[in-house]
């Protein structure tokens, strides 16, 4: 028989009182929408907390994990502790086209922020609203006709993908050898033309003709000026990167900056001629996303340990209730337990339905209404059902409100995704979740009491067939 102590090692869920009356349960279906859940810095009533703000290929995503364990580390890690009260913001020089393939392909968070098209188009939350600001402040000096009659000059310039071009972007590849005799010819002959512009080499093949106001650096700048001029300064902003249209992000003042342990030789280059000095900046021991993670833990920018690397829940010592990171223990312990990866212990499951209310209720995305105690004694049949697959869970945008003295209702999307690493949108499904917890007669220590759930698909993803395939 496992130790009482096992009890914690993965569900995290303590017992809990049955005695206390359960709170009014708010309208779920009033809020179980994608567009509901707020995502942009407009929800935060006051200067975020931390601003991260880090490039996407081969920084936050590592495409040679296969498994995206780094990724899903910091995922767990902003979830449980950063979402309510940060900013995430996503700078990458993918167009809004190839943005959206990668987050069909890796399971990423949304950010709060999105700058796209190396620092030329800046969008907030869900729906991805253009910044009108930013657009016109870049047609200052940028004609993109004459761009493209001066480039044309240039046999060696390879134009990239029509979904790579955009309004304030002219993209092409480019040998590396002839690469920098390229960019001072055409640097000089767009001057001559009464352009300001501004060239850009990343990757050892990818030349970026963008106006001399935007880029990385001055977007993040730009959305700093803003946050100020609301009196929402971050308290403190980490920029991640990994090649040479990343340079700019750590040149700004005030901000740390991590290059990720795979740093590209160009972008190691320019720290070593312009910031080996600068305590601010660090090049990371690990890659990609667990080199974000070392970057917070270097900074002491606050928690850096994921929930995903604590094997024992018992040891995490919290000094209030944090519904937030309730939600992502328990999501954990589902993985792990379908993943076969923790015992067949039916110590688990009564811990599960200790922590549940009696009368506590589960609305599947289908409909069907089954009470807590049930869902829990489900999981006795799909122990280990996805053990040797890529089953993973995450959840996304996990945002508390506190609803009463002493219960949350905690909205989220819930995803989860089994199959090949490069996974297919069919492998995925997802559902918006809201969840009400409650912390009458129980301690911190204790944790929270489960009152009811409720799920309904997000729209336009897979989505399971009946209630029996898809678990909480």
């Amino acid at each position: 028989m496992p130790s009482l102590k096992l009890r914690f090692n993965f569900s995290g869920f303590p017992h809990c009182c049955y005695c206390c009356s359960t709170p009014k349960i708010p309208s779920f279906t009033s809020i179980q929408s994608e567009a509901n859940i707020k995502s942009t810095m407009d929800r935060l009533t006051s200067a975020a907390r931390l601003m991260i703000v880090s490039d996407l290929d081969y920084t936050m995503v590592d495409h040679h994990d296969p498994e995206n364990l780094s990724l899903l580390r910091f995922n767990a890690l902003w979830e449980a502790n950063y979402r309510e009260n940060s900013l995430l913001v996503f700078s990458t020089g993918r167009s809004p086209t190839l943005y959206k393939e990668l987050r069909k392909e890796k399971p990423m968070l949304t950010p709060d922020i999105t700058i796209m098209s190396v620092g030329t188009e800046i969008t907030y939350g869900n729906s991805t609203l253009p910044d009108d600001g930013w657009e016109a402040f870049l047609n200052d000096k940028w004609d993109r006709k004459i761009v493209t009659e001066e480039t044309e000059k240039f046999p060696e310039l390879t134009l990239q993908s029509e979904t790579e071009q955009r309004p304030h972007k002219v993209s092409f590849n480019v040998q590396k050898d002839k690469a920098q005799d390229i960019m001072k010819t055409l640097s000089k002959r767009l001057e001559e033309r009464g352009l300001n512009v501004k060239i850009i080499y990343s990757g050892g093949m990818d030349l970026d003709i963008l106006p001399q106001g935007a880029g990385k650096g001055q977007a993040l700048a730009y959305l700093l000026k803003k946050l100020k001029s609301e009196g929402k300064l971050p308290n403190n902003t980490l920029a991640c990167g990994d090649s040479g249209n990343d340079a700019e992000l750590f040149s700004i003042p005030d901000v740390y900056g991590v290059m990720v342990a795979n740093a590209q030789e160009e972008l190691l280059q320019w720290h070593a001629a312009n910031a080996k000095d600068n305590p601010k900046v660090i090049h990371a021991t690990e890659r990609c996303a667990a080199g974000i993670i070392q970057a917070i833990r270097h900074f002491n920018l606050g928690p850096s340990t994921s929930p995903r690397d604590v094997t024992d829940m018992s040891d995490c010592k919290m000094e209030n209730f944090v519904p937030a990171y309730e939600i992502v223990k328990f999501y954990l312990f589902f993985e792990k337990w379908r993943r076969g990866e923790i015992e067949n212990s039916d110590l688990y499951l009564s811990n599960l339905k200790a922590v549940c209310r009696p009368s506590g209720t589960f609305v599947h995305p289908s409909g069907v209404e089954k009470s807590l105690e049930e869902c829990v004694n489900t999981l006795k049949k799909c122990h280990g059902d996805k053990k040797g697959k890529q089953y993973r869970i995450w959840v996304d945008q996990v945002l508390p409100t506190q609803v009463g003295s002493d219960s949350w209702l905690v909205s989220f999307k819930k995803w989860e995704l089994c199959g090949n690493c490069l996974l297919p949108r069919e492998e995925r499904q997802c559902c918006i979740t809201t969840v009400l917890l409650s912390s009458k007669n129980v301690t911190v220590a204790d944790g929270l009491t489960w009152i009811h759930v409720h799920q309904t698909w997000l729209q336009g993803v897979e989505s399971a067939s009946d209630s029996t395939t898809w678990f909480f």
